[in-house]
């Protein structure tokens, strides 16, 4: 389910290119779910700035995939279904899970905290009947900025920091989990 980074296609997405690929995103979703009635974890790469779909964000995308797999692996879910795909918003997978939905999203959350590139993952938890799971759904603060602690939203709006300064925290959060990764 891992994507190749040398396939990249490094499109700066526009505003509305990027709507539309999140509708289709959520059209998928509930197409999965009607026929996978069970827990869906959907997956993405959080990636600031135009560019979605980069070396960077495979590279990303693929230590969450290998992330989510043991995971699962160690709590005894079985895995349905999988499937990835690069879509004009960035990577993208889906993994349908037999699981309590519930404890899947706590799992996730604790995975998004605990794991080196933990804050760059977006792991949405989708119950059989199509409801998301959020952070709020347990009395969880927002996520926090990747480079000063404040509330991610915030910061993003206010553009408090550089893209370039976002892109390269990424790349060192990234480097030190390849070296500590290595296979």
């Amino acid at each position: 389910m891992h994507l190749l980074p040398e396939q990249a296609t490094r499109h700066a997405v526009s505003i509305p290119e990027l709507l539309a690929s999140r509708d289709e995103r959520q059209a998928r979703q509930h197409a999965w779910l009607k026929r996978h009635p069970i827990p869906l974890v959907s997956f993405t790469v959080v990636a600031p700035g135009p560019i979605k779909d980069s070396a960077l964000t495979r590279r990303l995308f693929n230590h969450g995939v290998t992330a989510l797999y043991a995971l699962a692996e160690t709590a005894g879910w079985l895995i349905r279904e999988q499937a990835a795909l690069a879509s004009a918003s960035g990577p993208e997978g889906m993994i349908s899970i037999e699981a309590p939905a519930r404890d899947i999203k706590l799992a996730t959350i604790e995975l998004e905290h605990n794991h080196p590139l933990g804050r760059l993952w977006d792991i949405d938890v989708l119950t059989p009947g199509g409801e998301i799971l959020s952070r709020r759904h347990f009395a969880l603060p927002a996520r926090r900025c990747l480079l000063c602690g404040q509330s991610a939203a915030a910061c993003a709006r206010g553009k408090t920091h550089t893209l370039s300064d976002l892109l390269n925290h990424m790349e060192a959060l990234l480097h030190a989990a390849d070296s500590r990764y290595a296979r």
